[in-house]
């Protein structure tokens, strides 16, 4: 288990790092979202809305239950890894304007999801 982990973490970093030097200072996706994640399988649940914050592009949550991190480049990309507890997800997608859309997977799960600016 303490491999997997590792090799998430290496994994979520080879793919932010790109985003994370193409960022500026400020973001277009600036502000609070609502996140709602959706899953096609019943035994991973029926979903469930996150309100995350963005700001200079650093994606980070608003809600103490669910730790976000990420990152949103100037373009619109996103990649966010999302947690509570042991329980991990990571999502990729594009924001566009004050909603966004895209794709996530956790180690048993996987899934869609749609955002709202606030």
């Amino acid at each position: 288990m303490n491999g997997f982990r590792r090799a998430l973490f290496a994994t979520i970093v080879a793919i932010a790092f790109p985003l994370t030097q193409a960022g500026a200072a400020t973001s277009n996706f600036d502000g609070a979202w609502n996140v709602r994640i959706s899953s096609s399988s019943e035994t991973c649940g029926n979903g469930a809305t996150v309100s995350i914050g963005i700001s200079n592009g650093q994606i980070a949550s608003s809600n103490a239950a669910v730790s976000a991190s990420g990152r949103v480049a100037d373009a619109g990309s996103i990649n966010v890894t999302l947690s509570t507890g042991i329980k991990r997800a990571v999502g990729f997608g594009r924001l566009s304007g004050t909603s966004g859309s895209g794709t996530w997977r956790g180690p048993m799960c996987k899934g869609t999801w749609t955002a709202e600016r606030m």
